[in-house]
């Protein structure tokens, strides 16, 4: 009896493992929200990290977040750095390229609660007197992440982050106008 226990918990163990080997090795999440603003103005609240505690969907979490910028006061080479409880982790965003009115990208660096590194992407199309802006995310998944992507969707979790956030820059860039 305790044999056949034994094996079957085995076949169990194989077969998770060969799912979780199957998962992709990529994940990437996307929102886009219309703004009733120039580009400028809604690239300006990207290109600063300074302004990013006004709509930070995670900044809302923590609000005892401690909160660092190093480097460039905006643009390539602004740094910041954040450390706070279980729900935002510890981390550090580099801001990689900056084309004006286009394009920002991101180097994300999560250190706690799990060691990651992410790309993050804002994009800005104008349209007419609005802006259509573009939050992208895209890194590796190792093993664990795979496992954990079994009982955790990213798309959801992130996504709907992305849209709290998009939806506060919203608010922010649509109030100044």
């Amino acid at each position: 009896m305790l044999i056949k226990i034994l094996i079957a918990l085995a076949v169990v163990v194989v077969v998770f493992l060969a799912i979780v080997a199957t998962r992709p090795s990529e994940y990437r999440v996307a929102r886009t929200a219309t703004i009733s603003a120039p580009a400028p103005a809604v690239f300006a609240q990207v290109n600063d990290f300074h302004k990013w505690e006004a709509w930070n969907p995670w900044a809302k979490l923590d609000p005892a977040m401690k909160q660092t910028y190093e480097g460039a006061p905006a643009g390539t080479g602004a740094i910041y750095t954040w450390t706070g409880n279980t729900q935002v982790g510890e981390g550090r965003m580099t801001l990689t390229e900056s084309r004006p009115n286009e394009l920002i990208r991101i180097n994300l660096e999560f250190l706690k609660p799990f060691a990651a590194t992410s790309t993050a992407e804002f994009t800005f199309r104008p349209e007419g007197n609005q802006t259509i802006v573009t939050w992208r995310m895209a890194g590796k998944n190792n093993f664990m992440a795979k496992a954990v992507h079994l009982f955790m969707d990213m798309d959801k979790m992130i996504g709907g982050m992305f849209e709290r956030g998009l939806a506060q820059m919203k608010s922010v860039v649509e109030a100044k106008g």
